[in-house]
């Protein structure tokens, strides 16, 4: 890797580099394919071959989902361990198997397993992987780093959701997703060991700046391992705003037609608006790259569910459908800011030796969260509360979560 400096922009940065962010980039869209926001759209045609009701299929997601966060912390650790090219076949073998099993899925019990692995291999570890891998291989410009994986994610929420309606539309969801999981290991896959090519010398010049003093600029030489992040008061204090996100979020958009029918808007209004949401995930996230390389995660951290409180008291109180722009942009700015602070952080303030280990840990809460916050928000609507009221207590729980991270980076290093 070259000489890494904190002046280049994001053309000279990604020309250096481009190999390995394209990676990045490749798993992070990869992983939508376990991502809420894409099996949600396969949820009616399950339901209606399966006879499934809307809480008999919920309930299936959230046990798969509940199962996959218990297996994430052991999984994603071995990260730490393996050759990451090594560890990449084994991640992308499992998310066509998973693909491939969906496809053939012939009742509740098989779906369960089929989430599962889905989520395992998705949202858990090609997710874990494109962003630890970014994290773990760049110092001086881990933020701009992180913030062109994390682009991934956005390539997918903007086009593979509409992709897949269309797609199943044409064949059916079951020869749809088949057709994900070859495409998976006949292109995306020997295009991830293209891109990883050259990769141990990078690997190489990483252990080496971690065993010479001074080669690094990480306010901590010391890696902290899981137990001692564990015995740590402050990750506590840190840890409900790292979850605001996947939590909220996720809950969202699982009930975002459930919203629409509340408010009088059509589900094709709500629906395509996503791109509004995506667009700010894109521009926050190269933005904030370029703030964590000059001032570091932990001084921009602060700011990141301030947009989310303001987005979650806009869709609670306005009507018009007009509101679901700024709601939506809101909520694309704070997970923007998520995708690349939220994910530097970790490294900053407890090292880069045990960082898959700790991120593992971190995504599996996000990944239980994500599981319980569709219960959470449904259960709250069927005791009797109005979207609009659920929306409020999600803006308190926000607000609340950023107050307890500002005490928690007080006494974080800072750059």
């Amino acid at each position: 890797m070259s000489e890494p400096t904190r002046t280049d922009g994001y053309v000279a940065f990604a020309t250096r580099n481009g190999r390995f962010l394209s990676f990045g980039f490749l798993m992070a869209l990869s992983s939508s394919f376990g991502q809420t926001y894409f099996i949600g759209v396969f949820g009616p045609g399950l339901q209606a071959e399966f006879g499934l009701s809307h809480t008999a299929w919920g309930t299936i997601y959230m046990i798969g989902t509940l199962a996959s966060a218990a297996v994430l912390p052991w999984s994603g650790k071995q990260i730490d361990r393996l050759d990451l090219a090594r560890y990449t076949t084994i991640v992308f073998v499992l998310m066509v198997g998973a693909c491939v099993f969906m496809s053939q899925v012939n009742g509740s019990v098989m779906l369960v397993v089929a989430i599962f692995l889905l989520r395992q291999s998705g949202q858990g570890l090609m997710s874990h992987t494109a962003i630890t891998s970014m994290a773990r291989y760049y110092d001086h410009e881990r933020g701009r780093a992180i913030a062109v994986g994390s682009l991934g994610f956005a390539a997918g929420e903007a086009i593979l959701p509409v992709a897949a309606v269309l797609a199943i539309g044409a064949v059916g969801w079951r020869v749809t997703y088949g057709s994900i999981g070859i495409g998976l290991a006949v292109v995306l896959m020997p295009l991830a060991f293209v891109l990883l090519a050259g990769h141990q010398e990078r690997h190489r010049s990483h252990l080496a700046r971690m065993t010479v003093p001074g080669e690094t600029d990480a306010p901590r030489t010391v890696s902290w391992n899981r137990a001692q992040v564990l015995g740590d008061p402050r990750f506590y204090l840190i840890l409900p705003a790292v979850l605001a996100p996947p939590v909220v979020v996720t809950a969202m958009f699982f009930h975002h037609l459930n919203l629409a029918d509340v408010k009088g808007w059509s589900h094709a209004w709500i629906t395509s608006s996503y791109p509004v949401y995506a667009v700010a995930v894109v521009v926050v996230s190269l933005g904030c790259g370029q703030l964590i390389d000059r001032l570091g995660a932990v001084r921009v951290m602060p700011f990141m569910l301030a947009p989310m409180a303001a987005g979650m008291t806009i869709v609670a109180v306005f009507a018009s459908p007009l509101a679901a722009w700024p709601y939506l942009f809101l909520l694309g700015v704070s997970v923007g800011v998520s995708h690349t602070a939220g994910s530097a952080l970790w490294a900053e303030i407890y090292g880069v030796g045990y960082l898959g280990s700790i991120k593992s840990m971190i995504t599996a809460m996000a990944v239980f969260g994500s599981a319980l916050g569709p219960v959470f928000m449904g259960g709250l609507m069927d005791f009797g509360a109005s979207a609009e009221q659920v929306c409020l207590v999600f803006a308190a729980y926000v607000v609340l979560a950023a107050c307890l991270l500002a005490l928690g980076l007080g006494g974080a290093p800072r750059r």
